[in-house]
């Protein structure tokens, strides 16, 4: 299980201005299965308002900072997404990129793909939490491309984010 939490993704960024991220498939503050890895590995609806005048594109990640690893786990980060969008679907973070707005660049997450990878907490870890934040980039384009790792998408965000929304869910898988 456990023991002691680690800070969230963005805990040693600048303060920049908040706004608000909001989800239809996250309930009560718990990940529905279809977010799994083993049971749908579907990406949640996502919608934010409220960003920062000079908002020019968002970025959106999904981090696990309860992973066992030392340095979390990032299960996805999506960059330049047009300033006019404030939504994405469920389903957006396929592979397929059905559901993302033209333009949008989904990097690899720490499972190695190119798109929403689900919750997969160990058995008998106790509750994981899945970190999905929206930030709103003063830039058109972020920068770094489809190769990039997420951890240069966060080094660039560090440095050009304006503001930051995020939504914080858990999900656990019981021990056997």
């Amino acid at each position: 299980m456990t023991e002691q939490r680690r800070p969230l993704p963005h805990a040693f960024h600048p303060p920049v201005a908040d706004f608000t991220v909001t989800s239809t498939d996250v309930e009560g503050g718990r990940l529905a299965d279809a977010q799994a890895y083993a049971e749908g590995n579907t990406s949640p609806q996502l919608r934010w308002e409220g960003a920062p005048e000079g908002t020019k594109s968002y970025a959106v990640t999904c981090f696990d900072p309860d992973a066992p690893t030392g340095s979390g786990f990032w299960h996805w980060s999506v960059i330049d997404i047009p300033a006019e969008v404030n939504e994405l679907p469920a389903g957006a973070g396929s592979g397929s990129f059905a559901g993302l707005p033209e333009g949008a660049v989904q990097v690899r997450n720490d499972y190695g793909t190119a798109d929403f990878g689900g919750a997969a907490p160990p058995p008998g870890d106790g509750p994981h939490r899945y970190v999905f934040t929206v930030y709103a980039v003063g830039e058109d384009r972020l920068g770094p491309d489809a190769d990039a790792t997420p951890a240069v998408v966060g080094f660039n965000l560090r440095f050009k984010a304006i503001g930051r929304a995020q939504l914080i869910a858990e999900y656990e898988i019981a021990g056997e």
